[in-house]
């Protein structure tokens, strides 16, 4: 449906060198999938958005749409944004304070080269409407309008042109903390009642884990790694993937060795020797940093029983804080410092000794990326 090939976008500025905002990005969208471009602030998400819209002009690459380029430097072609049937929704809603809710969401059509007639606009406007829960809102005044409905508004406007692909730039951010989450299950709907194409730009990896088919990491102007939900929180490639994906503890180690037929790594840490799974092959004496999620840190006060098959510590807490359905709980292992996530059951304290438990297969490693490493 969205293909992207090769591209890039810069800004040029009055003094030094043009910014690189977005380079050799390639992805590809199938028809009706839930796509997000996923990272930091300056990382390039939005400006590749709007280079998918037209609304920025990249100086190469090629950007394809149900089968028609929309652009193309090598062919020196670009479509404009009004004539590429997009469907955009902003961080800022843009709601027309003076008009109506029906007034807001009929206006693209009001507009058009080909108006249809007023019976075609109300029949198709109300069926939007019902789509996102606003129709019995339709002739209240915009500004009556909460966050949540504003931006469902937005979203209803988008959707009466028969977008071909649906682009959203951050369009939750402005809503506080449980209408987010409610609106997060609103545009899983919506998207997948229509089956719109859709690409989602947002900074929030919960936003994203929520809502996507498949997600693209992106860091500074280029994507780091392309994947399923899943796939991008449990087998991160990059330390800043790992990072900025959720909450993750990070242990510098050393490969000894490797065996052979358990297919796992030895690797010495702070914390002790700690057996790792990794499908990727690394030489003795490989710089690697050990990723771990908290909530893959199993906590007892009890001995767990040594099987050879995990990692097994003992540690002393330093610091729980309770967050109603889990404890986050702060343990040191000599040097090092780990955040495990345990049930609210745990009764172990602050000052008390604990005793931690990780499978191997949990432990992600992931090649040290500073300059000095040896080479994998």
């Amino acid at each position: 449906m969205l293909s992207v090939r090769a591209l890039c976008t810069e800004y040029q500025t009055q003094k030094g060198p043009p910014v690189k905002a977005a380079q050799d990005v390639s992805f590809d969208v199938p028809k009706g999938k839930f796509f997000t471009l996923l990272g930091p602030s300056g990382c390039g998400k939005t400006t590749t958005l709007r280079s998918i819209a037209g609304l920025e002009r990249p100086s190469s690459g090629e950007i394809e749409a149900n089968q028609k380029i929309v652009y193309s430097s090598g062919k020196n072609l670009f479509v404009p944004p009004n004539k590429r049937n997009f469907g955009m929704v902003f961080q800022s809603y843009a709601i027309w304070p003076h008009m109506t809710v029906f007034s807001n969401a009929a206006f693209p059509l009001e507009v058009r080269k080909n108006k249809p007639s007023k019976q075609q606009i109300r029949d198709k406007v109300m069926s939007v409407l019902a789509a996102v829960q606003l129709d019995h809102l339709a002739e209240r005044d915009a500004t009556r309008l909460s966050g949540g409905q504003q931006q469902r508004l937005a979203l209803a406007r988008a959707l009466v042109m028969e977008p071909e692909i649906l682009l959203l730039d951050e369009p939750l951010s402005n809503l506080d903390a449980k209408l987010r989450e409610a609106m997060r299950f609103e545009l899983k709907r919506i998207q997948r009642e229509n089956g719109l194409t859709t690409i989602y730009v947002t900074h929030d990896q919960g936003e994203a884990l929520a809502l996507s088919h498949e997600i693209a990491v992106m860091s500074e102007g280029r994507i780091v790694q392309i994947g399923a939900p899943r796939d991008i929180y449990n087998h991160p490639k990059t330390k800043f993937v790992a990072d900025f994906i959720g909450t993750t503890n990070f242990l510098d180690g050393s490969v000894r060795a490797y065996d052979q037929e358990a297919a796992r790594f030895r690797i010495d840490t702070p914390v002790g020797d700690m057996l790792v799974q990794s499908d990727t092959r690394f030489e003795a004496g490989t710089r690697v940093s050990i990723a771990i999620r908290p909530e893959d840190i199993e906590l007892s006060d009890r001995d767990f029983p040594v099987d050879g098959n995990s990692n097994i510590y003992k540690g002393k807490i330093d610091t729980t804080v309770f967050l109603g359905d889990f404890v986050d709980v702060q343990v040191r292992l000599g040097n090092a410092m780990v955040q495990a996530r345990s049930h609210p059951s745990l009764r172990a304290g602050e000052g008390d000794t604990i005793n931690l438990r990780v499978k191997p297969e949990k432990c992600i490693a992931i090649v040290d990326e500073s300059p000095t490493r040896k080479a994998a």
